[in-house]
């Protein structure tokens, strides 16, 4: 056993070791604490990289030129993985602070998970940010929109509804749009939801989401062909602010080269 560490090196023992903490995390996160399977992803990725620096040294002396050409073409595109997920990083935490102090006639309060017992952090950190907006701006009309999952007693909009109306908003304000699935049918039923109790299609939307969304949902919002206003909610949780904001950029790529109506 000594022999074997010995051959290989304090540097990759090392290695072996952050491996090792880095797949416990990834474990812990992925069974144990929901919502941040994003982050135990990361953390697995994290592993790879690592033993691909350690190990491939190994087997420079059987196919020096290979390894070479191997390890020059997975850094290049490490370094430009990385320069992408900055840039992107960049525009959404920019993105996060939103506009709020545009005057808009509606907003659109974003649903989130509901729990057996009621609003989960995310949606009580949307509620608490649809709350302080209304009673700042007491001629704005919300459309609280959100549908009903098979895991959720209510749908969201009803949630987001009642905790509103106990906080003190008058229900006459509080539109209920209990269809939408995805942020994409959020944005569509709520301005069609407008346009059947008004008559007419607002050209500008305030958009409540939890900040890190708020760049995502605004690429949702030119697409159905209005002005954006967004409305930050402050994510409460740290840890789940930093696996958000680290999920984000998988969202946004995967809507700006895929498309697709998902939230």
């Amino acid at each position: 056993m000594k022999t074997f560490f010995s051959h290989l090196g304090p540097g990759r023992i090392g290695a072996l070791i952050g491996c090792l903490v880095l797949a416990a995390a990834a474990f812990f996160l992925k069974f144990c604490v929901p919502g941040y399977s994003f982050s135990a992803l990361v953390c697995l990725f994290l592993i790879a990289v690592i033993l691909f620096y350690a190990l491939m040294p190994l087997a420079a002396p059987r196919f020096p030129g290979l390894t070479k050409v191997v390890t020059i073409a997975v850094t290049v595109f490490l370094i430009l993985g990385g320069l992408v997920v900055g840039v992107t990083e960049a525009v959404i935490i920019h993105a996060s602070f939103g506009n709020p102090e545009e005057p808009v006639d509606y907003l659109v309060v974003l649903g989130a998970k509901v729990n057996r017992d009621g609003p989960s952090v995310s949606l009580w950190d949307r509620i608490c940010a649809a709350y302080t907006y209304l009673e700042e701006h007491p001629g704005v009309t919300a459309v609280l929109s959100g549908g009903q999952g098979t895991d959720e007693p209510i749908t969201e909009a009803e949630c987001i509804y009642r905790e509103l109306v106990n906080l003190g908003i008058d229900p006459k304000r509080l539109w209920l749009e209990e269809e939408a699935t995805s942020t994409w049918e959020n944005l569509h039923f709520s301005l069609d939801l407008i346009q059947e109790k008004t008559g007419q299609r607002p050209q500008k939307l305030g958009v409540l989401s939890s900040e890190y969304h708020l760049f995502r949902a605004s690429l949702f919002a030119k697409a159905c062909g209005v002005e954006f206003v967004g409305v930050p909610a402050r994510t409460s949780r740290f840890p789940q602010k930093v696996n958000h904001f680290l999920r984000e950029v998988a969202g946004v790529w995967h809507y700006i080269l895929l498309g697709g109506r998902y939230d």
